[in-house]
């Protein structure tokens, strides 16, 4: 009961933006929010869409719904961190594991079932438990957030970045995404693909800035992965003069040290230069950054 109550309140978020989402503008949902500006207000990327809170699966649409409603604010709206892969009849759908076991009441690998066989799975929390929700494709979840939230796309090994990117054309969310690449090579097709579009890159230190900017990526298009680990203030100096906003991924170590020895560190990190925090923590950090 407490499931199917769940999914009738959040289906209404589905369709109509919650106070909290209404607040923002359609500047927040431009690719400029992507870049850094002296004095924005730092952003909040849900780790893998959410997953850590009970009765919300991650990757999930009414865990987006949910957490864009509460962590979202004026002039930060939320992002939403996402995964995607392939099901047997090519549909691009929402999942981090290549198997079914850990998020699904399903079992084996993903690329071995249909969309339509995967449809009649539920999604299960972080804790095992089921819930009534669906996994979603990828069209739903870039159709809903166009009005409520920010997207960093990551493409599993089974998805080709051009798949990924007609999908973002189809539903015309260009301003809404960022594609996150591991490598130089990947960064440089998906520019090549799509010179429009944000990319989410690796840039631990000069170096790998130097190597991306060799193969011709702007730095208009780039925001910036620092690591899980807080850099030197130097690094985001370097990439805050090129105009490039920074992530830091606070997920795992740091997301532990925070929830140690107090939430007050999130806001010492975006203090230190991190424009935006990827988290598994997401609601603690919001309050935090809430009172700064």
């Amino acid at each position: 009961m407490k499931n199917t109550w769940l999914l009738v309140g959040l289906l209404g978020t589905l369709t109509t933006c919650s106070p909290k989402i209404s607040k923002t503008t359609a500047a927040d949902f431009s690719a400029e929010r992507l870049r850094y500006k002296t004095g924005q207000v730092p952003l909040i990327s849900v780790h893998r869409g959410g997953g850590d809170l009970k009765g919300y699966p991650e990757n999930c649409l009414e865990s987006f719904a949910y957490l864009a409603g509460q962590i979202g604010r004026p002039g930060a709206p939320a992002v939403i961190e996402c995964d995607i892969d392939l099901t047997r009849d090519s549909v691009l759908v929402m999942m981090h594991d290549a198997t079914l076991e850990r998020t699904t009441t399903g079992t084996g690998k993903l690329i071995d079932h249909t969309y339509a066989e995967v449809q009649q799975l539920k999604l299960e929390d972080n804790m095992g438990n089921p819930t009534a929700f669906r996994v979603p494709t990828l069209n739903q979840i870039l159709t809903w957030g166009r009005t409520h939230v920010l997207f960093t796309l990551d493409v599993k090994r089974n998805v080709s970045f051009a798949s990924v990117i007609n999908q973002v054309r189809q539903t015309k969310t260009e301003s809404n995404v960022a594609i996150i690449t591991y490598n130089a090579p990947d960064a440089a097709l998906v520019h090549k693909l799509a010179p429009d579009l944000m990319i989410s890159v690796t840039i631990r230190n000069q170096a790998e800035y130097d190597r991306l900017h060799e193969l011709g990526i702007p730095d208009n298009r780039m925001l910036a992965f620092v690591g899980v680990k807080a850099p030197e203030a130097s690094l985001y100096t370097f990439l805050h003069e090129k105009g490039i906003a920074t992530i830091l991924g606070t997920l795992g170590n740091l997301d532990k040290q925070a929830a140690a020895k107090g939430d007050q560190l999130y806001t010492e990190w975006t203090a230190a230069g991190a424009d935006m925090l990827s988290t598994d923590r997401p609601l603690e950090v919001s309050r935090v950054l809430r009172k700064r």
